[in-house]
């Protein structure tokens, strides 16, 4: 159905705003059907229903009834781009509020006891006012908030003595008064039945998760030596991030005493079951067998994932959840993580964790790199790491500039150049074009000699990095150009007659578990001794070897989007920043890009855009930050 459509059976509030590009023809669709399931006419209430609708097509899992006006035009959706949505008719808020207090859709009524939406309001100073959600989001949300304060109340029994002796085995002493931040993730993984590991590229969250693996398996195996050994599962949300997880888990299993551990996606690792009704073989009548459970990327999990992941666990399994919360958030709703990390914590007082990490971590009030809400955090089993070990200097800076909203420091960083830092207007592209053609030329020799190793070094050397998919910034104009300055340098295919050739960057769009190929893997072509071709895929220091027929499904590439690129590291990145105007240029998108890079960020834009991508953050409603119950639920 498309907007006109919708919009000529839509009146009133829903088509004028359906019109100007606030409402796409699924918003207004939906909030008509529920009028008629629900026998609700209300203007007022069908049109708060449709912005509900948008709010989580747009990544929010409620809308902020307060914060309504606030929203923008879809740029993908809008009729005419001269409208400015604070000219349009907004109703009065307090009014729309009433309406839905009252409201079928909200209390039930004539026509049945379901409630498709909710309607929460707070009674504490502080909150974001009333929320309104779409039942299902609120009914996962809710489960989320249960199984967290259900799991905080009560701790994992342990061993202080075991745990302190194996946190010295597997972690250097802390130096002055400076605590390791890794140590205390271990510790807290030791004594809380679900810990919250946050932290940017390179500061060691992969080599934390290895060590407290190893940490409870002592402990279990020293404690309880008659009992199995501990059922432990890794996870991710993508295939190319359980990949990376497992290899850097096995990368260190040997030095560690590891058991051989096998990461999958959240979705098997919950049991995907296609056309069944019950879609997960796991849930909360059906829970999954582990002991442990790592999940990393979490910044990627999305709101329905995660209820779904809380739902089936045992209460006696420990849950470690890792990653960035400053990232891009998943593209389904919700920003679960960066909820976690960013809102109360529910925790009871957990004196063995004293013991092991010593009270004056927690609570003393001698100056320290904890800060007071840090320490209170600790208790409630969330913990940062901070220190960053990938990269450092100038594209530390710039991502600390970018994270913290400091545009000035951020386009002064730029100015200044040098051998990490560089910044491009849109239309020079001749030091862009050096480094594709550098690369494609070295990528090319290695593949050409069957050199996997060389071919994936020179693959990983260089990414150009892009926010839109189509037009003058978008990936279909940068990778055209790309493959084009490769091919003059004699750096691509030569013939059409044959879809592969020595060198072709890869990537890969769909999973293939069978075959160890994920969506999300990028490799490259190379030539055997023998003649024949293989695509070289990086797992770990050792590639993998796939012949190209074996993929599911895999296209070229140059050039990716930035959402494509979180996991992976890239020597030098190239971001291309789109028009100030651009919805997807957000604080959140030029961070995950600048932290790509191992040793050079170059930035293609205007000050201006920089500006714009710095100043606007992307702002997804939630109400997981009020842990508690709201008796204001409707």
């Amino acid at each position: 159905m498309t907007s006109i459509q919708v919009a000529q059976r839509g009146t009133g509030l829903l088509r004028t705003f359906n019109e100007a590009g606030v409402l796409s023809a699924a918003d207004v669709h939906v909030a008509l059907r529920l009028g008629r399931l629900g026998r609700e006419s209300s203007e007022q209430v069908l049109f708060a229903a449709a912005l509900a609708v948008r709010a989580v097509r747009s990544g929010s899992v409620c809308l902020e009834l307060h914060r309504m006006r606030e929203i923008g035009v879809d740029a993908d959706e809008t009729w005419d781009a001269g409208i400015d949505p604070a000219t349009l008719p907004w109703p009065d808020i307090a009014a729309v509020v009433a309406a839905l207090r009252v409201s079928p859709l909200v209390r039930g009524g004539p026509a049945g006891p379901l409630r498709p939406l909710r309607l929460v309001e707070s009674q504490s100073a502080g909150d974001a006012g009333p929320l309104l959600y779409l039942d299902r989001y609120y009914q996962q949300e809710k489960t989320i908030r249960r199984v967290l304060i259900e799991r905080s109340g009560q701790h994992p029994v342990v061993d202080p003595d075991i745990v302190r002796h194996e946190l010295d085995r597997l972690f250097d002493e802390p130096v002055g008064a400076a605590p390791d931040r890794q140590r205390l993730a271990a510790a807290l993984a030791s004594t809380h039945w679900t810990t919250v590991v946050a932290g940017g590229p390179g500061t060691g969250k992969t080599h934390t998760i290895a060590r407290m693996i190893a940490l409870l398996d002592a402990h279990h195996h020293k404690a309880t030596p008659k009992l199995p050994a501990l059922r432990i599962a890794l996870a991710a949300p993508t295939g190319k991030a359980a990949a990376r997880l497992q290899e850097a888990v096995r990368e260190q299993a040997e030095s560690l005493g590891l058991p051989e551990l096998t990461a999958a996606t959240l979705h098997r690792l919950l049991g995907w079951q296609r056309g069944r009704t019950t879609r997960f073989k796991y849930h909360e009548f059906n829970r999954l067998p582990y002991d442990v459970i790592v999940v990393d990327e979490t910044s990627m999990v999305s709101l329905t994932m995660m209820s779904r992941l809380l739902a089936a666990l045992r209460p006696d399994t420990r849950l470690v959840l890792v990653g960035d919360p400053d990232q891009l958030a998943s593209v389904d709703a919700g920003a679960v993580l960066a909820d976690l990390v960013a809102g109360p914590v529910a925790s009871t007082p957990n004196p063995v964790l004293d013991q092991i990490i010593g009270p004056e971590t927690t609570v003393a009030e001698a100056p320290s790199e904890l800060t007071v809400l840090e320490r209170t955090r600790l208790r409630g089993g969330i913990v940062r790491l901070t220190r960053g070990r990938r990269f450092g200097g100038r594209i530390a800076d710039l991502a600390v500039a970018v994270r913290a909203g400091d545009a000035d420091t951020a386009l002064e960083l730029l100015r200044a150049g040098g051998a990490e830092l560089s910044s491009n207007a849109p239309d020079d592209i001749a030091t862009v074009r050096d480094d594709v053609v550098r690369a494609a030329r070295a990528g090319t020799a290695a593949a050409l000699d069957g050199d996997a190793v060389g071919a994936l070094a020179a693959l990983e050397s260089h990414r150009l990095l892009c926010a839109h998919r189509q037009g003058r910034f978008g990936v279909e104009r940068w990778d055209r150009m790309a493959a084009e300055w490769a091919a003059a340098a004699g750096a691509g295919s030569d013939s059409f007659q044959a879809p592969w050739y020595p060198g072709q960057p890869l990537l890969v769009t769909a999973n293939d578990h069978e075959a160890r190929v994920y969506n999300g893997d990028t490799g490259v072509v190379v030539r055997m001794p023998d003649g024949s071709l293989r695509v070289a895929l990086q797992r770990g220091s050792d590639p993998y070897l796939v012949h190209p027929t074996q993929f599911p499904a895999v296209v070229t590439v140059f050039a990716m989007t930035i959402h494509r690129s979180q996991g992976s590291q890239y020597d030098t990145v190239s971001v291309v920043v789109p028009e100030p105007e651009s919805s997807l240029l957000t604080r959140e998108l030029l961070y995950t890009a600048i932290t790509r890079a191992r040793r050079h960020v170059r930035v293609i834009g205007t000050d201006e855009s920089i500006r714009a991508g710095i100043a606007r953050r992307v702002l997804r409603a939630s109400g997981l930050s009020r842990r508690e119950e709201d008796p204001g639920t409707r």
